[in-house]
C-alpha cells in the first residue's frame, strides 16, 4: 500500500538526516488534526483532516501516551486506528514541511488544467470546492465530483461509488488528501491510469514530493506554513479557512 512505503520513506528520511525531533503538542481535533515538532529551535507544523465519518470513538480502551517520540507517531500511519492514522499524517507532513526547501509559488491546481487542449474530462475525488468552482466557470470542461461524505453530497456530486466505473474515463483527476487515512489512494490511482494529469490536493498532502515519487501521482497541490504559532492558534481555535491568510502559502509543484 502506498500509505505504507510513504511511511517507510519518511522513517529513512528521519534516519538519514539524523535530527533530534521532540513532539511538543499534538491533537486529533477539527476541522484539521496536527503534530508539532521542533529540531535545534525550528519548529514544524503538520495536519491532516480529520474525517469524522471514521471517527467511532475511543473512550477508555485507547491507552494515550503523551510521551511518544516522533518515529513512533510515523509508525502510526497506516494504523486501522483513524486518530492513530491521523496523527501519523500529520507527523509525516511536519517533518516534511521541517525540511521543505522549495518555493511555496502561490500557484493554484486549477492552473494545471486551464490552458490544456487535451484535458477535457475532470474528476474531483473529494468535493473540493474552490477548485471545482474555479474550473465550471470556465465552461470548457466536463466535471465529475465524487464524494464520501454525507454533508458534502449536495446537488451535483456524485457518491464514491461511482468512482470505479467512471475514472478510468478522466483526462485529469484531483485527488484529496485525505485518501491517504482512508486508504483509497492505491485504488484511484489504479483506476485513474489513463488520466494525463493526477493531483494530490489539500493540506493533507503537505508532504515532500519525493516522498510520492513512482506512484503514478504527476503533481502535489498543498500549503507550506511559513507562520508555525499562527497556524497553531487558528487550529487551537478550530479555524479552517484561517489556515490560509497570513500563517501558510499554497503552492503546487511535479512530482515526476
Amino acid at each position: 500500500m502506498i500509505i505504507e512505503e510513504i511511511k517507510e520513506r519518511a522513517l529513512n528520511l528521519l534516519s538519514e538526516k539524523e535530527e533530534d525531533f521532540k513532539v511538543i503538542d499534538f491533537s486529533f481535533a477539527l476541522p484539521y488534526s496536527y503534530v508539532l515538532i521542533e529540531s535545534n529551535g525550528k519548529k514544524a507544523l503538520g495536519v491532516a483532516m480529520t474525517l469524522l465519518e471514521e471517527y467511532r470513538g475511543h473512550g477508555n480502551r485507547k491507552d494515550l501516551n503523551i510521551n511518544k517520540n516522533l518515529e513512533e507517531f510515523i509508525n502510526m500511519a497506516d494504523s486501522f486506528d483513524i486518530v492513530e492514522r491521523t496523527l501519523g499524517v500529520a507527523a509525516i507532513n511536519a517533518v516534511s514541511q521541517y525540511y521543505f526547501n522549495f518555493e511555496a509559488n502561490g500557484k493554484d491546481a486549477a492552473e494545471l488544467v486551464l490552458n490544456r487542449d487535451d484535458i477535457k474530462k475532470i474528476a474531483f475525488v473529494g468535493n473540493m470546492i474552490p477548485v471545482v468552482n474555479m474550473l465550471k466557470k470556465s465552461e470548457k470542461f466536463d466535471i465529475y465530483v465524487f464524494e464520501r461524505s454525507p454533508s458534502l453530497l449536495m446537488d451535483g456530486v456524485l457518491s464514491d461509488a461511482f468512482e470505479y466505473r467512471l475514472l478510468p474515463e478522466m483526462d485529469a483527476v484531483f485527488i484529496s488528501g485525505t485518501t491517504l487515512l482512508n486508504d483509497t489512494l492505491d485504488f484511484v490511482l489504479d483506476r485513474a491510469k489513463n488520466a494525463k494529469l493526477k493531483i494530490l490536493v489539500g493540506p493533507t498532502a503537505q508532504s515532500l514530493p519525493e516522498l510520492f515519487k513512482g506512484f503514478g501521482i504527476t503533481h502535489i497541490a498543498s500549503t507550506k506554513i511559513i507562520d508555525v504559532d499562527k497556524a497553531l492558534l487558528y487550529l487551537k481555535f478550530a479555524s479552517s479557512s484561517m489556515l490560509f491568510k497570513g500563517a501558510s502559502k499554497k503552492y503546487t509543484m511535479e512530482v515526476e
